[in-house]
């Protein structure tokens, strides 16, 4: 079997530019180097250690039950035998970030892309695109949960009605995805916790949002958190915290559209602002903050 291409954005003198891959291929496993193994083996191990006391314990539990520190990068076949066997949902190997339309369908759908190619040694704190550790470490463990595993159906079949209303709305709904699936916190019994994948699959993030005195933790909104920009250059200036993954899959329930319609016109928040009506966890003291514009 031919190894997959490698799609990654392309750096210019103006920053990276998207380059986007479509097709799903085979999951190309004999063609994985040792340094690429080893490479999984250093991040799994530093986040193993970590997030005991810092991610959900359905994340923990998840991690556990597919037995990804069992040495070497997972095979998606094993995988997907847990994983269907628990919520329907499958892993299909990718090249790279997917155009929104292609991966909305493949979220309704019960299917999670991974990205087949995983990062250099030299790019173990950073990478500006997702790569196979950020999609299996830090999306796929919680695809265990069955509240979790419905929200995100549901939004992928929300992403393709989004697609369709015009840029405003995907906007808004790329939001929701951002703050929750990606840099989501929960408030539990035992203390605020991680569950965005964003976070759980950075040693830095793993640690900044939860003890640093910089950024914002407020609770949820659907609202809120839709007309809220986020950055993507830097740790978050704000987080926001959910009570349950129930509350969340509530939230996708209603019809956006006439959302989308009210929130086209109102400007949109700043990253760090907090609001009159927030529930504020912790008020950030902004050290450390970007000055330039959010996304």
């Amino acid at each position: 079997m031919d190894t997959p291409r490698k799609v990654e954005h392309q750096q210019t003198d103006r920053g990276y530019v998207p380059v986007y891959a479509t097709g799903v291929v085979e999951q190309p496993w004999a063609s994985y180097s040792q340094t690429d193994h080893e490479v999984w083996d250093t991040l799994f191990k530093r986040q193993r250690e970590l997030l005991p006391g810092r991610a959900c314990q359905e994340f923990l539990d998840g991690v556990e039950r597919f037995g990804l520190g069992d040495g070497g990068i997972p095979k998606f076949a094993d995988m997907n035998k847990v994983l269907g066997a628990a919520t329907g949902w499958e892993l299909v190997a990718v090249e790279g970030l997917l155009p929104d339309e292609v991966f909305f369908d493949h979220l309704a759908h019960r299917r999670f892309p991974v990205s087949w190619w995983i990062r250099k040694p030299d790019q173990l704190d950073y990478l500006s695109e997702p790569d196979l550790f950020h999609d299996m470490f830090g999306h796929v463990p919680l695809l265990l949960n069955p509240v979790f595993a419905d929200y995100m159906q549901a939004y992928g079949r929300g992403g393709m009605k989004a697609f369709a209303l015009g840029p405003d709305a995907l906007m808004n709904l790329t939001r929701l995805y951002w703050y929750t699936v990606e840099f989501g916190l929960i408030n539990t019994s035992e203390g605020m916790r991680i569950y965005g994948a964003g976070i759980v699959s950075s040693k830095g993030e793993s640690i900044y949002c939860l003890d640093s005195p910089s950024p914002n933790r407020i609770g949820f909104g659907l609202e809120r958190v839709m007309s809220t920009r986020y950055r993507i250059d830097t740790y978050q200036q704000t987080y926001f915290v959910i009570d349950s993954f129930e509350q969340l899959f509530e939230a996708t329930h209603p019809d956006f559209t006439p959302i989308y319609a009210k929130l086209k016109q109102a400007p949109a928040h700043a990253a760090g602002d907090v609001l009159d009506g927030d529930r504020v966890f912790t008020r950030g003291d902004r050290v450390g903050w970007a000055t330039n514009a959010d996304t």
